[in-house]
């Protein structure tokens, strides 16, 4: 199983052996390889019957809930990490599940697609809504309901208390871009970010 490049990143940045909440796992690939290749253990998050019933198929512990209401049935610090993949933009309430995330553990790991991309600008310019590689939807069929720019993240993160230890830009390939933070905004499609709670 070979994972995309941007979780095979976010596998890079979580130590071996730790214990993984992957909020919005899909039919979890990332968690699976984590078991299987870095000793860790691990529960998915999925709202998704079919993509549940994948994770179930794979091996992988996953537990069927909606994460903007039910996140507090997971205890405090009961991981050492919080994956959330590619979906804070198709929650209703993100800054209600990042408190939950930072109180369930006190490593984050985030990424987001970047609506504030130059191309998704320059589509803007002519009329139309953001598509792409990494927003593959029309606006009426798209499971995004909220829509943030790098610079809007850091906002929210500052209100929630949270700590950027990193931020690594990406392309449309999944490959890190070599781009100052300042830049960032403008080139990058995607957004990848470890976290840890201000206090901790």
């Amino acid at each position: 199983m070979t994972l995309r490049k941007d979780l095979a990143l976010v596998a890079s940045l979580i130590p071996d052996g730790s214990r993984v909440l992957d909020i919005g796992c899909g039919s979890a690939m990332l968690l699976s390889h984590l078991i299987r290749n870095q000793g860790c253990r691990g529960t998915g998050v999925e709202i998704d019957p079919e993509k549940v019933l994948a994770a179930i198929r794979v091996g992988v512990p996953v537990i069927e809930m909606d994460i903007d209401r039910q996140l507090d049935e997971f205890p405090d610090g009961s991981y050492d990490l919080v994956v959330l993949s590619r979906t804070l933009q198709t929650v209703r309430h993100p800054d209600r599940v990042l408190r939950h995330m930072a109180r369930i553990a006190d490593r984050l790991i985030v990424s987001v697609p970047n609506f504030g991309w130059y191309p998704h600008r320059l589509r803007m310019m002519t009329g139309r809504l953001p598509m792409g590689k990494d927003l593959p939807y029309n606006w009426y069929d798209s499971p995004n309901v909220r829509y943030t720019t790098l610079y809007d993240l850091q906002v929210l993160f500052d209100e929630v208390e949270l700590t950027v230890e990193r931020m690594i830009p990406l392309g449309t390939t999944g490959d890190p871009l070599k781009v100052s933070p300042r830049w960032a905004n403008l080139l990058a499609s995607t957004g990848v970010y470890v976290l840890r709670p201000a206090s901790a």
